[in-house]
């Protein structure tokens, strides 16, 4: 489905909808989407720090695959 059939498919169904507190929600649900869009969300510095040290980490192949990461939690959990 392309972007303007969504949001054909969207409007047409905010304009049947009598509900008024269910409108309030779709209000509220898309004015968080626009303040995540319009500011993205600013990490600290130790946060800046871990994520700089994960891509270093990442680049230098020092990471598990999705199964190895599963077996490693099975292990832990069996303790």
């Amino acid at each position: 489905m392309s972007t303007a059939e969504l949001k054909k498919k969207l409007i047409d169904k905010i304009s049947s909808i009598e509900n008024v507190e269910l409108l309030r929600e779709a209000s509220r649900l898309m004015d968080i989407e626009m303040v995540d869009i319009e500011s993205p969300y600013t990490l600290s510095q130790e946060m800046e720090r871990a994520v700089s040290d994960a891509r270093s980490q990442i680049r230098n192949g020092d990471y598990l695959s999705h199964s190895e990461a599963n077996k490693e939690m099975e292990e832990w959990l069996d303790k």
